[in-house]
């Protein structure tokens, strides 16, 4: 099923990752594999790849909401523009919000798509 619309909630841990429509909803979950090591350097590569995991479970979705805490989601816009900055342009928005139900998510998202695409003259797809 290719969903127009999906919201994301991250942290540097895990993300969940909502597409939506009018009547569906599918979840994906993505978690950081954390590596113990003595090296403070190794921290940055398990972020940077937990931020390209994310990166990649978002390719071809139109429209994506980030959602998160201001420094997770400040974090991941910074990865998305430095190394992936063609998501960049799927990207309409980042929210800083606690931590929602996935019901709680989705309204929001709805919520905000609902404002975002008549701001842009683009009709929501049904």
């Amino acid at each position: 099923m290719s969903l127009f619309h999906a919201v994301v909630w991250i942290d540097h841990q895990k993300a969940q990752i909502l597409q939506f429509d009018a009547e569906h909803v599918q979840s994906q979950k993505v978690k950081a594999h954390t590596h113990h090591t003595a090296y403070h350097g190794s921290a940055v590569r398990t972020g940077h790849e937990f931020f390209g995991e994310v990166c990649d479970a978002l390719k071809g979705i139109p429209e994506v909401l980030v959602t998160g805490s201001h420094s997770s989601t400040a974090d991941f816009k910074h990865y998305v523009d430095k190394h992936r900055a063609e998501l960049g342009r799927q990207i309409v928005g980042y929210e800083t919000v606690d931590h929602p139900s996935e019901n709680q998510l989705v309204a929001l998202a709805r919520k905000y798509f609902l404002k975002y695409d008549r701001m842009a003259g683009t009709p929501t797809p049904t």
